[in-house]
């Protein structure tokens, strides 16, 4: 039953009323009726202090209402997912799905799951949207921009019982378990290192700003973009650093080093510097500044890095590693 009391309430010799109790409660909590005024009804004999009504008393010693929640849509559910990482060198991930929960992943990570899985390529992420078709294609071609599939592939569990799924590193590294709860909600990351993540968590594209950030980055103008409230794993090669960057704290780094940063730590390139250096130091013309406050992952042995010596030593090509005679050393 709601409730009809009527009061009067009285602040500083000026009276309002007839008032309802959430009124009154309401002018307490705008800061309107502070602990100073008196109330009148309900049974009271008199005007009495408003701090001696335990109905209006409890409004100062109760928190304040959480505030309202932001302009825009609500934010997309991620789903809670269970994960271990097994392996040293080559590493692979075990998700465990409650029933109902799902992964998504890159095309070509699939290692193995359990009966009860089931996979569905979808356009871009998975996320769910309202928009039409054209707009889920629009999503999904920003991928094509950083080299990955217009196509991911979603891994729902449809099982009564938690089931298994694993995803494996495409070369030798380390599989790195981000949280975006933690981080802000948000992560950039190399064009190539997401591997898989929760359902629910949005895998697009950030621009860099900067013309020579884009040209000389060594990844580009495009970064990949992991927004969500859950889990998301990326994988980098070699052994990995992950660093607090304190405020305007800055690191000189090799550009294909950089694995993820947050969006709050400033990123740029700069020259070298020293024509001599440019040209015969063999680490290239630039190299990339991160700039704190915020956390960084780097790796050790970017792909790109070791591709370029398998090709160097003729590994490619066939060639005897180690042999002055190519592949006259070989024996074949």
């Amino acid at each position: 039953m709601s409730d009809t009391s009527i009061w009067y309430v009285g602040i500083k010799g000026q009276q309002q009323g007839p008032l309802g109790t959430q009124q009154v409660i309401d002018l307490i909590r705008s800061g309107q009726v502070d602990q100073t005024a008196y109330v009148y009804g309900q049974g009271l004999p008199a005007w009495t202090p408003i701090t001696q009504v335990s109905t209006f008393a409890q409004v100062w010693s109760a928190p304040p209402p959480p505030p309202p929640p932001p302009p825009g849509p609500a934010p997309t559910m991620v789903d809670v997912i269970d994960h271990e990482v097994f392996g040293e060198e080559m590493q692979y991930i075990e998700i465990t799905l409650d029933p109902g929960e799902a992964a998504i992943a890159e095309a070509g990570a699939f290692m193995y799951m359990e009966p009860g899985i089931e996979m569905q390529t979808v356009f871009g992420d998975g996320k769910p949207m309202e928009q039409g078709f054209l707009a889920k294609l629009a999503q999904a071609g920003k991928r094509v921009l950083t080299g990955e599939s217009l196509f991911m592939t979603v891994y729902g569990n449809k099982d009564q019982q938690r089931r298994k799924v694993a995803f494996a590193a495409p070369y030798p590294g380390k599989i790195i378990a981000m949280d975006l709860r933690a981080l802000g909600g948000t992560l950039l990351c190399e064009k190539d290192a997401f591997l898989c993540a929760a359902r629910g968590i949005s895998v697009g594209i950030a621009f860099q700003k900067k013309l020579g950030t884009g040209l000389f980055g060594g990844e580009g103008f495009i970064l990949q973009k992991l927004e969500g409230q859950g889990m998301a794993f990326v994988h980098a090669g070699g052994t990995i650093m992950a660093r607090e960057l304190a405020a305007g704290e800055t690191l000189r780094i090799d550009t294909g080093c950089i694995v993820a940063f947050e969006p709050r730590v400033q990123y740029d390139v700069q020259w070298v510097g020293g024509l001599k250096s440019a040209l015969f130091g063999g680490e290239g013309l630039f190299f990339a500044t991160l700039t704190g406050p915020g956390k960084i992952w780097l790796q050790s042995l970017p792909f790109a890095r070791l591709a370029r010596r398998m090709v160097a030593a003729g590994v490619m090509g066939g060639q005897g590693e180690g042999s002055i005679l190519g592949g006259m050393g070989t024996g074949d």
